[in-house]
């Protein structure tokens, strides 16, 4: 705020100083008014986005959020098991169990934008081998149903189960229906595309 001085003559009466004293107050409450009331200068002006952080205000992945994120996932020798290329970004709510937890996990305070490599061990992941899920069944009943079996076979159940083909006998096949990358440490290479606040 500026400061304001009005002269006054030697000769003046104490009327008049006192009348000058409450013009430069009035003029100095004006000026100090006008500067409270102008904009850009209160906070509503500047104020930032509460999901938004940071001093770029660059938005950040919170649970809850619909997100878009490309992705590439190797195996620990580089091996590529999927990828998003061609396919357009993953689109998922963070924190929403939609994806396998390491996923999930590693998306939360990402930066719209940021890219992220992240390894995952098998916990985080698709878990380990389940015994229960390597089940045995007659080459009969694979036969009935049109499949002749191989070991690496890929199949489904009617029921939409995936397995393949582990060990097959004179009489019967051995199907691991465990997920194909359980018991596996997995990278996956992370860009976050989109972020979409609730």
């Amino acid at each position: 705020m500026k400061a304001f001085i009005l002269p006054f003559s030697s000769g003046s009466t104490k009327n008049s100083c006192s009348a000058g004293i409450m013009l430069c107050m009035a003029v100095a409450l004006l000026v100090f008014v006008s500067g409270c009331t102008q904009g850009g200068t209160g906070p509503d002006s500047n104020s930032v986005d509460a999901n938004r952080t940071g001093d770029e205000n660059v938005m950040t992945v919170a649970k809850g959020d619909t997100i878009k994120v490309d992705y590439r996932g190797t195996l620990l020798d580089g091996t590529e098991f999927d990828s998003s290329a061609g396919r357009g970004p993953l689109e998922f709510v963070a924190g929403a169990g939609q994806m396998i937890k390491g996923f999930d996990e590693a998306v939360i305070g990402m930066k719209l934008g940021e890219e992220k490599k992240i390894t995952l061990p098998p916990q985080e992941a698709y878990g380990y081998p389940k015994p229960e899920l390597f089940q045995s069944v007659p080459l009969e009943v694979l036969r009935q149903n049109g499949i002749e079996p191989k070991v690496g076979l890929s199949l489904t159940t009617s029921t939409g189960q995936r397995g393949i083909i582990t060990e097959i006998s004179d009489s019967n096949a051995v199907i691991n229906f465990n997920h194909e990358l359980a018991g596996k440490t997995l990278v996956f290479y992370l860009k976050v595309m989109d972020i979409q606040k609730p």
